[in-house]
């Protein structure tokens, strides 16, 4: 965040707020981070249940700076396949079943991320040195190896323990810069995953990210902006969707596993979704489905994005569900069967499910206590991510106050998205800034255009106040 001092001192003590009204994790307990060095002193090598694969060229794609590097690849043809070598960091190496490690992990679920700072999954010596896939570092890792035909079908041919030595740790911000090693074949692998999902219905805007800058237009103001994504980082989605899926279908086919789903959105919130549009000049043609407005819509137009961020929770939200009679392993957004499994330094889920997809390639089954655990994580993972989803709304609406407290008394244009029936108000949503607000009034309508004054602004309570102007 580039921001002045006191804006820096007013957000410091906001964050802090935040972290403890949520209960964000705090620091690790000293048994965990003892029994955590232990086991990231454990020696790596290949022996008869861990392959050696150093051989094969990977590399990293992540953002500048980071450390903790849940994938390698490498890409090779096979026939008219290309073919994903995709290594992902094997956190069951350093953290045995029943640990204390575990424990802790299963507590907080997820590593929890702050505008400035994050709160990781598991103790740094593991998730940002000993279990990273840094380079030129031998890693234990699990080795998936997918291929994606010329329709952009994903199939996994194969999971399997494995030492990798990782060649190159590659940054968004630089590698589509000339002389990149990004090696040639990801563009085919990206345009085919892309196309896939073109097929599919699957929506694939991804939202630009959001930064707190200083406001040139009025000295000490805030300022949300949007960061628009580097072409290399939708490319590296691409590859952890391949993997996804076809770890996904791999469990399908077994009927057994954890699954991300996400159902269509109600028909209710359709409805308010079209006035979130109208409200924020997106051209919703009425034979359009949502699906198809996802194609028009411009990651880099900031109303866009926040069109595309209202209509992800629409959906009511993504979340895990473990195979079962009663349970329709299907993603509405992703428009297919789907998994997580591409970043268990960051995400309890995705250690079980690489150890499952292990096993099941061996032609095993998943034993009572491993069928127990899956069963355990949907409920683990909800927490946190709903821990993750009120610091986000709290980080947000904090910053809304602090870019709009210099602006009280200022008119703005704001359309009705909702009405809030018993409180005589309804739900507006501004088009410049884009925020969302709530205003008292009675007999609102849904699509209204209305002007409101902005009457408070308070950063410390996150919180802003309109009224509807004379």
């Amino acid at each position: 965040m580039r921001v002045d001092d006191e804006a820096s001192r007013q957000l410091a003590d906001g964050l802090a707020a935040i972290v403890h009204q949520f209960q964000v994790p705090g620091d690790f307990p000293a048994g965990v981070i003892a029994d955590a060095a232990a086991a990231a002193a454990r020696p790596v090598a290949p022996g008869p249940d861990r392959r050696d694969a150093r051989d094969l060229p990977f590399i990293t794609l992540d953002p500048a700076g980071a450390t903790d590097l849940d994938q390698a690849f490498a890409l090779s043809m096979d026939g008219d396949d290309v073919v994903l070598a995709y290594a992902i960091a094997d956190v069951g190496f350093f953290v045995d079943r029943g640990s204390s490690i575990e424990a802790e992990a299963h507590k907080r679920g997820a590593t929890i991320y702050l505008p400035s700072s994050k709160v990781t999954q598991y103790p740094p010596v593991l998730s940002e040195d000993a279990g990273s896939l840094l380079p030129g570092k031998d890693r234990p890792s699990v080795l998936l190896t997918v291929a994606v035909a010329p329709d952009g079908t994903a199939t996994l041919r194969r999971a399997e323990r494995v030492v990798v030595r990782s060649r190159a740790q590659l940054a968004y911000e630089t590698a589509g810069n000339a002389g990149s090693e990004l090696p040639a074949l990801l563009d085919e692998l990206a345009r085919r995953i892309w196309a896939n999902e073109d097929a599919r219905g699957a929506n694939r805007i991804e939202l630009p990210e959001q930064e707190v800058v200083n406001d040139p237009t009025a000295a000490g103001s805030l300022a949300l902006v949007s960061r628009a994504r580097n072409r290399s980082e939708d490319q590296n989605s691409a590859l952890s969707l391949a993997a996804n899926l076809a770890v996904a279908k791999r469990m399908l086919d077994a009927r057994t596993g954890l699954f991300r789903v996400m159902p269509e959105p109600h028909p209710a919130a359709l409805r308010m979704l079209h006035h979130t549009a109208e409200a924020l000049g997106v051209n919703w043609a009425n034979n359009m489905t949502l699906h198809e407005l996802d194609r028009t819509l411009d990651a880099t137009n900031p109303r866009h994005a926040a069109f595309a961020l209202a209509a992800r929770r629409a959906g009511g939200g993504a979340t895990y569900a473990t195979f079962g009679a009663d349970v329709v392993p299907w993603h509405a957004a992703v428009a297919a069967t789907y998994a997580h499994a591409t970043a268990p330094l960051r995400r309890l889920a995705d250690r079980y499910v690489l150890d499952l997809v292990c096993l099941l390639d061996t032609g095993g089954s998943p034993s009572d206590d491993d069928l127990a655990n899956l069963s355990a994580l949907p409920e683990i993972m909800e927490r946190a991510e709903t821990i993750q989803s009120h610091v986000d709304r709290a980080v947000l609406d904090m910053v809304e106050a602090v870019t709009l407290e210099h602006r009280i008394g200022d008119v703005f244009d704001a359309a009705i998205v909702d009405v809030e029936r018993g409180r005589d108000a309804a739900r507006i949503q501004l088009a410049d800034p884009v925020v969302v607000a709530s205003v008292k009034m009675s007999g609102a309508t849904p699509g209204q255009h209305v002007r409101v004054k902005l009457v408070s602004a308070d950063p410390a309570a996150r919180q802003v106040h309109f009224e509807l102007a004379s």
